[in-house]
């Protein structure tokens, strides 16, 4: 890995090697220690960057995607964003599936990229199953037109292969004593990767999975409408394994969104409201568990992608 002030060829190797940092006001004296990684220093302000880079290159490498082709992919944005940026420097047309009830800094982002933007209209701005299932319909019927790519990030094993490096530098950054580590699922890729370099890692780390309590489909098998970009699709994701994570918990939404604004105005960590339902998980997990051991979660990306929206009004 090359170090933070080497000379990069292309911005796709400024992607990964994010710092971690630990949480100062937020703890108390009888917690655990809580560390946050700054996933928004990647270069769309996103982990989704590590993600796409390892599914278009995974399809390179194995012949389904090729020159001349188009890629295809269903997004709440971060991912399309980071899509949009991967298939810009290889040159790539890209064709993102996306929503009006997603924050328009993220669509905006993929059409400054290149991307042709297709919008699925939501109902009231909310994040549904039916959105959801509306956005892969689309998706996988554009994916099957002649020179299409469908990168399909709930069922592509690159996806979780892009996450584990997030593992293994919270390894080199913290070391094999985290206790536990926290984070909310989407396609549940970062956690599975995450999970999978601390199990080669040979530690003891227990793996929480998180979803917002306004959609709690992994405790009760019931989804619902929300406003947290970025995970709880309403249905239970395939990559999420049993045997893999060793809890879920939920996190009530009100709570994510105050913890968004805490996280910057008490730590400086400027990040979106997925970030702060990591970190209310993460307090709760440091306060359980007390002293002398270290709890670890991501924050996933930038609040400069909220502001257009109501999360940092003031």
């Amino acid at each position: 890995m090359a170090g933070p002030l080497a000379l990069r060829n292309s911005v796709l190797e400024a992607i990964g090697n994010t710092p971690a940092v630990k949480l100062r006001k937020l703890v108390t004296r009888d917690m655990a220690d809580v560390v946050v990684k700054l996933e928004y220093y990647n270069p769309t302000g996103s982990y989704k960057d590590r993600m796409a880079l390892a599914m278009i290159e995974g399809a390179e490498a194995s012949g389904r995607l090729r020159p001349g082709m188009r890629v295809v992919e269903y997004t709440g944005g971060s991912t399309g964003s980071s899509l949009a940026l991967v298939c810009a420097i290889k040159g790539y047309a890209f064709v993102p599936v996306s929503s009006d009830g997603f924050a328009r800094e993220k669509l905006q982002t993929m059409r400054v990229f290149g991307a042709d933007l297709r919008i699925i209209p939501s109902q009231d701005g909310k994040l549904t199953p039916e959105l959801f299932l509306k956005m892969i319909e689309v998706a996988k019927k554009l994916g099957q037109e002649p020179n299409s790519y469908y990168t399909d990030q709930f069922n592509n094993a690159h996806a979780i292969e892009g996450y584990i490096a997030i593992g293994n530098e919270l390894l080199a950054q913290v070391g094999p004593e985290i206790a536990v580590f926290c984070a909310g699922v989407g396609t549940a890729g970062m956690l599975m990767g995450v999970s999978r370099a601390f199990q080669a890692g040979e530690t003891q780390t227990k793996i929480v999975a998180l979803e917002p309590s306004s959609s709690p489909v992994l405790t009760t098998g019931k989804g619902g409408p929300h406003r947290v970009e970025g995970i709880a699709a309403g249905f239970r994701p395939p990559h999420l394994k049993d045997g893999q994570y060793h809890e879920v918990r939920t996190v009530d939404e009100q709570e994510a969104r105050d913890m968004a604004r805490r996280l910057a105005r008490e730590e400086g960590i400027f990040a979106g409201i997925s970030s702060g339902l990591n970190v209310v998980a993460a307090l709760q997990l440091a306060r359980e568990i007390g002293r002398g051991k270290t709890v670890a979660t991501v924050a996933v990306d930038s609040g400069l992608k909220y502001l257009a929206g109501d999360l940092y009004e003031t």
